[in-house]
């Protein structure tokens, strides 16, 4: 099965060495998405929910490019670094993805790229 190595156009552009999501067969192996806005390439202003907001549409705007919606997202692995923001970051996951949710992990880290507060990897399925 052939790996090709997608980088977007539309979305933030990868902070390291890196593409923004791996396709092989009909699966979407998404990098973690930051709260970065692509029109700047920079962290948008506000706090946890504020970059949640934005790490959803950035998500979303990837999985556009690929022909797939939020809809497609199997698994999702959220990283916060304060898990007290868990039930207001859960209230945004749930208007993003509901209502047929992906199965999700997530966990505390100490720190992000960029200083930031939430990232979000996720799997999804390609439409061919």
């Amino acid at each position: 099965m052939e790996k090709v190595c997608f980088k977007t156009q539309k979305g933030p552009a990868a902070v390291g060495p890196y593409c923004t999501a791996a396709i092989a067969g009909d699966t979407i192996y998404m990098s973690g998405m930051i709260g970065v806005d692509p029109a700047v390439q920079k962290p948008v202003e506000g706090g946890t929910l504020e970059q949640a907001k934005q790490v959803f549409s950035n998500i979303r705007t990837v999985l556009g490019e690929l022909g797939a919606t939020m809809d497609d997202v199997l698994k999702t692995t959220v990283y916060l670094t304060d898990m007290g923001e868990f039930a207001a970051v859960n209230a945004l996951y749930a208007e993003a993805f509901g209502p047929n949710f992906p199965a999700r992990t997530c966990v505390e880290v100490s720190k992000l790229p960029m200083g930031l507060s939430i990232e979000v990897e996720c799997i999804a399925r390609v439409h061919r």
